[in-house]
Order: structure tokens, then sequence, then C-alpha cells
């Protein structure tokens, strides 16, 4: 069984940055598309950035292109998300979640296989 552990959410400036982490174990980290993904309470949660299997080919939403980038590690069974620049709006639960299908872009929620628990970022204004 695949499990992800988040880490590296926290309380932030506007401005300012944070970097998450997602340790994967379980399973051949190298065979998975990788995203992370956002909930704000009330809304769907919403893809933020997505890496396939190789780190060479990525996807991010509008809101945070140009602010975020998503690597991954493949001999540590790392994916990272680097959140520079950080907005009020950004302000949500971030997930770590992953696919089998290794070359698949995960552009939506329902194309993932396994989840993490979730890591907290809040922006003060």
């Amino acid at each position: 069984q695949v499990q992800l552990v988040e880490s590296g959410g926290g309380l932030v400036q506007a401005g300012g940055s944070l970097r998450l982490s997602c340790a994967a174990s379980g399973g051949t980290f190298g065979s998975y598309a990788m995203a992370w993904f956002r909930h704000f309470p009330g809304k769907e949660r919403e893809i933020v950035a997505s890496i396939n299997w190789s780190g060479r080919t990525t996807y991010y939403a509008d809101p945070v292109k140009g602010r975020f980038t998503i690597s991954r590690d493949n001999a540590k069974n790392m994916v990272y998300l680097q959140m520079n620049s950080l907005k009020p709006e950004d302000m949500a639960t971030y997930y770590c979640a992953g696919a089998w299908d290794r070359q698949l872009l995960i552009t939506r929620k329902d194309e993932c296989d396994y989840w993490g628990q979730g890591t907290q970022v809040s922006v003060s204004s």
C-alpha cells in the first residue's frame, strides 16, 4: 500500500515562501505520476501542479504559474512544491497525490490513486 506524507506547511507572511515536501513509501515511486492539490473550505479540491514520472513534464494551474515550482527526486522518493510570492488567497490545505500511470500528467483529482493527509498553509496579509 502506497503512503504519502506531506510536510512543510505553516504560517508565512504575504510575499514569503514555503517548500512543501511529500515522502512516498510502499511502492515504486518512479512509476507514479505525482501532483499537488489544494482545498479551500467549502470548495472542491483543485489541482495546483503536477509532474510526470521522470520530472521532465510539469503542469501548473493558472493561479500559481510563475510562483510555484513542482519537482521530484526519484532516488529519495520525494516530491516537492516550492511556493514563492505567497498570497493570502493561497491559504488552503495542500495535498500530495499520486497516480499509477507514469506517463500521465495529472490535472484532475479523479485521476489520482493515492493521497496524503494534507498540510495546512496559512498566509497572513
